[in-house]
């Protein structure tokens, strides 16, 4: 049988996710990446549930615990830092809103690339200019200048993707979540330990500092507004916006607002899913967030990421077709992207009421979140459930 060769574009999660499994099957694997080296650091993310039977089956699971955040849980707090409510580790036997498994999205990132560079030609710097499918084969052109052609192309990139929309054009359906999210990095203080804190003020604004392995923190600022185009400013204009929002507020907030300046990572996203009625077009396939991206509120985005790739190269591999594959592929993981995606458009109001009635009636309820008594009736807001589904076994050479 003819070696396959197989583009796949993003090098973030799932794209070496993915990568690694068509490997193993003995296929021809190129990643391209548009930055034009790896980059590091990121937010915290985790690894629960099916997500993390694919990094087990991957034997990954014991590095990732070694470059584990140590965030030991969340301390809901006040404008003098006192705490309001706290939810540990423990209280959902590791599945609850703080998963047994943190790590730091470009930690996992390096560990995946690592643990497939052996069998997987990595080339940063580089993307997608235009894509020609004639049946048979897809015709590539880079934007270096270079084309090169491949049985497959697989689209791993972000919300929103650049080569998916090449491919699938309108196509592409978003729904939006009102709501903004900042994540950036700044020197660690001495206020800061083990636990993510996380502060809401009124008006629907939040922040939280969170802990890393790394030896300085990480802040994530929110506030609920309907897509604005604020992330396609500047930089300067971004920081700039974002001290006009918060420059009112106490607790730590001036210290985060003051390391905005110096901050070497700021990103600003409008929080949204994105919805595909199919995920494959002829011999191009969508797998994480380019296909299914359910949001950071729903706490799946990992799970679908590494469960998407596990899948698709794995039905690649057991259909001589590529077209069955793909249509396997999305019968297996339809209904739990379903699920992952069925967050109520009001969870950001939940999660950072605009009221400080809204405020302390959360505490309240977040400090009832661990009694035996309410543990099964908040459950399903806390605990992502990321089980639902069932892993095949596929056949994977030694």
């Amino acid at each position: 049988m003819k070696k396959r060769k197989i583009l796949v574009t993003g090098a973030s999660i799932a794209g070496p996710a993915v990568a690694y499994w068509l490997a193993r099957q003995g296929m021809e694997v190129v990643v391209i990446e548009r930055a034009p080296e790896f980059r590091d650091g990121g937010q915290t993310i985790d690894v629960r549930g099916a997500g993390r039977t694919v990094v087990q089956r991957m034997g990954l699971e014991e590095a990732i615990r070694a470059n584990d955040t140590g965030e030991d849980g969340i301390a809901f707090v006040d404008e003098n830092n006192e705490t309001r409510a706290e939810i540990g580790v423990d209280a959902y036997a590791g599945e609850g809103p703080i998963a047994e498994l943190e790590i730091l999205r470009g930690e996992f990132g390096r560990l995946l690339i690592e643990h497939s560079q052996d069998k997987v030609t990595y080339r940063f710097g580089d993307s997608i200019e235009a894509i020609e499918d004639d049946g048979r084969q897809v015709h590539v052109r880079f934007a270096q200048g270079s084309t090169e052609t491949f049985d497959w192309v697989i689209a791993a990139e972000g919300i929103g993707s650049h080569s998916r929309n090449i491919v699938f054009g309108d196509e592409v359906k978003r729904r939006n979540l009102d709501l903004y999210t900042a994540y950036f990095t700044l020197p660690r203080g001495p206020t800061d330990g083990n636990v993510m804190r996380w502060f809401n003020a009124p008006g629907g604004l939040c922040v939280c500092l969170r802990p890393d392995n790394l030896g300085t923190t990480r802040a994530l600022m929110s506030f609920q507004q309907p897509p604005s185009g604020y992330e396609k400013l500047s930089l300067d204009e971004q920081k700039a916006m974002l001290k006009e929002k918060f420059g009112h507020l106490g607790w730590e907030v001036p210290r985060v607002l003051s390391a905005l300046d110096d901050t070497p990572d700021l990103y600003l996203e409008s929080i949204g899913q994105v919805k595909m009625d199919r995920w494959s077009k002829g011999r191009v396939v969508l797998v994480g967030d380019a296909a299914y991206c359910a949001s950071p509120i729903s706490g799946m985005g990992t799970s679908l990421a590494l469960c998407g790739a596990y899948v698709l190269a794995g039905e690649l591999g057991r259909h001589a077709d590529h077209a069955d594959a793909f249509a396997a592929y999305e019968k297996i993981m339809r209904p739990f992207v379903d699920q992952a995606q069925s967050v109520p458009k009001f969870a950001p109001r939940l999660a950072s009421p605009h009221s400080r009635i809204g405020i302390s009636i959360g505490y309240a309820v977040l400090r009832m979140a661990s009694a035996p008594g309410f543990k099964t009736l908040l459950k399903p807001l806390l605990s992502p459930k990321a089980d639902a589904i069932e892993l095949p076994h596929y056949q994977m050479p030694d």
